[in-house]
C-alpha cells in the first residue's frame, strides 16, 4: 500500500509532462496548477482509502480472533447450550448437545424452540411457554428433549440476551441432563454422610481421649462410695451373724437370763441402733456409684441424652474433681454460684464442657506459680452463664479467632489433639447457647459458657 501511495506524485508529474509536449498543446498556468491540485487531492483520497482498508482488515483480524475465542469456549462447555431469537427460533447450539442427542447443528437451527424441547406436563409447557414469549428469566425448569427416539429429561436455565441498543434479543439456555445432575446429588450427599460419620468419629475419640487424661479422677470418685459400701457391708455381715445366733437361741428355747447374757455379749441393741443408719450409708454410696456410671456413659456414649432438670453446683464440682485427681500439680480453684441454682438442659453436655474448659485451664497453668481457676455462675430470667477464668499466660491474640476450630491447639505436638475446645463449641451450640473465650486484661483467660433457661429459649 505505502509503494502504491508513493507512487501516485509520480504518475501525476508524467501526466503533467506529456500534457507539456511537442504536440503543441499547451495548458494555461492557472490549468495546470488546477490539474495538479485535483491530482492531489486523489492522492489524499487514495491514501485514506488504503487506511481504511488498513483499520478495516485489522477489525476483521479482532473479530476472528473473538470469534475463533467464543466458539472455543462454547464447543468446551460441558453444559448444553441453546441460543433463540425473539420468536423463539433456534439460532445456535453448542457441540455438548449435539454429542448428547447424536444430531448435527442443521437439524436445530431455524426450529421452534417448542418443537425442541417441550414441559414434562401441561403446567409446566405453559410457563415455559410464558417465559419465552415475555422474555423472562427462569431457573431449574424441567423440560424434554424431543429430538430423538427416546427424550432426554434436561434442568434448564435461562436468561434473556440483548442487543447493542440494550433491546431484548433473544434467549440463552443451559443445562444438562436431570440424570447427571441426580449423580451429582447423589454424591454430594454421600460426601456429607461421609464427613458427618467422620465428625461424630471425631467427637467420639475426642471424648475417648478426655475421658483417659481423667481416669485417675474418675478412679479416685468411683473408689470413695465403692469402699464406704464394702465397709458397710462387712459390718452388716457382722451383724446379720450376730442377730443369727440369737434368733436361733430363741427359737432353740433358751432362756431368758442365757438370752439376756447373749444379748449384752453380742450387741444386739446398738446393733438395732446401727443397722438402718448403714444401710442407708450403703444405698447413698451405690446411688453415688450409679450417678458417677451415668455420668461416664453421658461423657463417652453417643446416644441421645435428653434435657433434664438439674442443679448446676453439684455437676461443676463433679467436673472439678474429675479434673483435679489426676492432676499433680493442682491449682486453687474458687466456685462462685448462686445456692440451689437449677437448670433445664443436658447435663452430660454440661459436664463434658466444664471437664475440657477445666482441663484447658489446667493445662495452661502448668507453668504459672500460685495458679488459680475460678468458676463464676450468674443467672438472669433468660440465661445462665458460667465463666471459667485462669491467671495464665492468656490466648495469642491471632489465635482467638481459632481455638474453636477442629485440630487447632497452641499446645506442644503431643500434648493436645486441638479437638476438646471444639467439640465443647459444639455442644454449647446443641445447647442453644454460646462459648467464646478473651483474654483477660490483668492476664489470664476467660471461657465463657452462655445458655438460655426455658424462659430465655420460649422467648427465641
Amino acid at each position: 500500500m505505502t509503494e502504491v501511495k508513493q507512487a501516485l506524485p509520480d504518475q501525476s508529474g508524467k501526466l503533467i509532462s506529456q500534457l507539456k509536449s511537442d504536440d503543441g498543446f499547451h495548458l494555461p498556468n492557472q490549468s495546470e496548477e488546477t490539474w495538479v491540485e485535483v491530482i492531489r487531492q486523489m492522492d489524499r483520497v487514495y491514501g485514506e482509502l488504503v487506511q481504511s482498508q488498513i483499520a478495516l482488515e485489522e477489525k476483521n483480524a479482532e473479530l476472528e480472533s473473538a470469534q475463533e475465542f467464543i466458539g472455543s469456549v462454547v464447543s468446551s462447555m460441558t453444559d448444553l447450550l441453546i441460543v433463540c431469537d425473539t420468536d423463539g427460533l433456534i439460532q445456535q447450539v453448542n457441540d455438548a448437545l449435539l454429542r448428547l442427542t447424536g444430531l448435527n447443528a442443521e437439524m436445530l437451527v431455524g426450529q421452534p424452540l417448542t418443537e425442541v424441547l417441550k414441559g414434562r406436563d401441561d403446567e409446566i409447557q405453559n410457563r415455559f411457554q410464558h417465559h419465552l414469549r415475555s422474555n423472562e428469566t427462569f431457573h431449574d425448569c424441567e423440560v424434554l428433549l424431543r429430538k430423538q427416539a427416546n427424550p432426554i429429561p434436561l434442568s434448564l436455565n435461562c436468561s434473556i440476551r440483548h442487543d447493542s441498543h440494550g433491546e431484548p434479543a433473544g434467549l440463552v439456555l443451559i443445562g444438562r441432563p436431570v440424570g447427571e445432575l441426580q449423580q451429582a446429588y447423589r454424591e454430594l450427599d454421600e460426601a456429607l454422610r461421609n464427613f458427618e460419620k467422620a465428625q461424630k468419629h471425631l467427637v467420639s475419640s475426642e471424648k475417648m481421649a478426655a475421658l483417659g487424661r481423667l481416669v485417675a479422677g474418675v478412679a479416685h470418685e468411683l473408689n470413695n462410695p465403692i469402699s464406704f459400701v464394702f465397709g458397710n457391708m462387712y459390718a452388716l455381715k457382722s451383724y446379720g451373724e450376730k442377730i443369727t445366733r440369737y434368733l436361733n437361741a430363741i427359737n432353740d428355747g433358751t432362756s431368758q437370763d442365757t438370752l439376756t447374757t447373749m444379748r449384752q455379749e453380742l450387741q444386739i441393741d446398738r446393733i438395732a441402733q446401727d443397722i438402718l443408719p448403714l444401710v442407708d450409708g450403703t444405698l447413698e454410696g451405690a446411688e453415688r456409684v450409679s450417678d458417677i456410671v451415668q455420668d461416664l456413659r453421658r461423657f463417652s456414649g453417643n446416644q441421645v441424652e435428653p434435657a433434664e432438670t438439674f442443679a448446676v453446683e453439684p455437676v461443676i464440682q463433679t467436673a472439678i474433681n474429675w479434673v483435679l485427681r489426676g492432676s499433680k500439680d493442682k491449682p486453687d480453684v474458687t466456685v462462685s454460684c448462686p445456692p440451689g441454682l437449677m437448670v433445664d438442659a443436658k447435663k452430660g453436655h454440661i459436664h463434658q464442657i466444664l471437664v475440657n474448659l477445666l482441663q484447658n485451664a489446667l493445662d495452661a497453668l502448668s507453668a504459672t506459680p500460685k495458679a488459680l481457676i475460678r468458676i463464676d455462675v450468674e443467672a438472669t430470667d433468660d440465661a445462665v452463664v458460667i465463666d471459667v477464668s485462669d491467671n495464665g499466660p492468656g490466648i495469642p491474640e491471632d489465635a482467638l479467632d481459632q481455638i474453636f476450630e477442629p485440630f487447632f491447639t497452641t499446645k506442644p505436638i503431643g500434648k493436645g489433639t486441638g479437638l476438646g475446645l471444639y467439640v465443647s463449641y459444639r455442644m454449647a451450640d446443641e445447647l442453644g447457647g454460646h462459648l467464646s473465650a478473651v483474654t483477660l486484661p490483668e492476664g489470664g483467660a476467660r471461657l465463657r459458657l452462655a445458655m438460655p433457661t426455658a424462659s430465655g429459649r420460649d422467648a427465641t
